[in-house]
């Protein structure tokens, strides 16, 4: 069978070779890792797919593939021990070398086991690779490792690559930086996404008593049995789901002139990478899912983008896309809409507020926990009183829900 680049993530067209744990002649079974790949977004471990013996490395470790390129072959085992006797020698390549921006002095097998991203880091803080004690597989020294390392010393952690911070003075009080290699991908994307869909911003607030009042209940115990605090994040991806069921051409996608409605509700979660990019894994099926199973599955997907420790299939099939910005205190943002999807929810600061209860006799202010939520999407999809109603029934569901009953599984 044929070893593929993975597709990891939508907006993803290529990625590079990295490392590769096994050799042309090898055994390997289904579930080993085969080798490491790391792309603009995310850096992972790639499995085999079958038992047998690889006859071919076609892409050597530290080259760059699009996606869906053949990498290797692997001879199933019904063929594997002919396979061995038979491998020819042009199909051998040179084992993984350790990356050029590798410290000088680093120890051969750590150095060797480096993805690009760390030696960068390693480059930047002028540290070697045997300075510091590997979390990784084989003991290999990962991205956190570093910052790991890093903060001990009392050190800072790096906003972009020593080569793309050195400025170029422009004159008297100007200096200009280079886009790093995320903000470049971001850029390129971002800029064909606004520029071919026709964006519309609609917003709309709501009241978060309920969602308060479920957190209050259960807050503690759910931090002290989970480890992580319970936030609206998971109450506003439960109730989009929910929302999404009614309103289908929202959990839709555009390919050619077709408008692909999606059956199931695929939630893409935008996650900060220490401020140096982001990604967007997926909880996948998320309507099936309650606020409980929804945090813990947001919880672990953001440890692992963090770690760069995602799965190629968690970061696809997205259908619809959250940005989380409340952390920060925003009051709304107008997020740009992940093509081929056609919409984008921007979930800001929920703060109290004083508002107006309606009555029959007479009208009170109170004060409530209130967030806006944003809407961008695309004008060729739907219309200003589609979003605006699939906005209601989301404010609806936050407002009215029975939402304690959704926690604690």
């Amino acid at each position: 069978m044929d070893v593929i680049m993975p597709q990891l993530g939508e907006t993803v067209a290529e990625g590079t070779v990295t490392k590769w744990y096994k050799k042309v002649g090898d055994t390997v079974k289904a579930d080993d890792v085969l080798f490491d790949v790391e792309t603009d977004k995310v850096s992972t471990e790639i499995p085999a797919q079958a038992n047998g013996v690889i006859t071919e490395i076609l892409v050597e470790a530290g080259a760059t593939a699009k996606v869906g390129t053949r990498l290797a072959v692997i001879q199933e085992k019904s063929g594997a021990a002919q396979a061995k006797t038979e491998t020819p020698a042009a199909a051998k390549i040179a084992p993984a070398q350790p990356s050029a921006a590798a410290p000088a002095g680093a120890k051969g097998a750590a150095a060797g086991m480096l993805s690009p991203v760390v030696s960068r880091l390693l480059g930047e803080h002028g540290l070697k690779a045997s300075d510091i004690r590997g979390s990784g597989r084989d003991g290999r020294v990962t991205r956190d490792d570093v910052l790991a390392h890093v903060a001990s010393r009392g050190g800072a952690t790096p906003m972009a690559r020593t080569e793309d911070r050195a400025p170029y003075h422009a004159g008297a009080g100007l200096e200009t930086v280079p886009l790093n290699n995320i903000r470049k991908r971001t850029a390129e994307h971002v800029t064909k996404a606004w520029t071919t869909i026709p964006h519309v911003l609609q917003a709309i607030e709501a009241d978060f008593s309920k969602v308060d009042e479920a957190r209050r209940a259960a807050g503690a115990a759910w931090k002290s049995r989970e480890g992580f605090s319970l936030t609206y994040l998971p109450f506003i991806a439960r109730a989009v789901a929910l929302a999404l069921a009614k309103f289908p051409r929202l959990n839709a996608s555009f390919h050619g002139d077709h408008l692909v409605l999606h059956k199931r509700v695929n939630l893409g979660i935008a996650v900060d990478l220490n401020l140096d990019g982001l990604v967007v894994p997926v909880v996948k099926d998320a309507a099936s899912k309650s606020v409980s199973k929804i945090s813990k599955e947001i919880n672990t997907l953001s440890k692992n983008a963090r770690a760069n420790q995602l799965r190629p299939d968690d970061m696809t099939e997205a259908t619809y896309t959250l940005s989380n910005n409340g952390a920060f205190g925003t009051l709304i943002t107008a997020a740009i809409i992940n093509p081929p999807q056609v919409a984008i929810l921007s979930t800001d600061g929920v703060k109290k507020r004083a508002v107006v209860i309606e009555s029959a006799g007479s009208d009170s202010i109170t004060v409530r926990p209130v967030g806006v939520l944003a809407q961008s999407f695309d004008h060729r999809a739907v219309d200003g009183a589609y979003s605006g109603s699939f906005l209601n029934e989301l404010k609806s569901i936050i407002e009215t829900h029975d939402w304690q009953q959704e926690i604690g599984d």
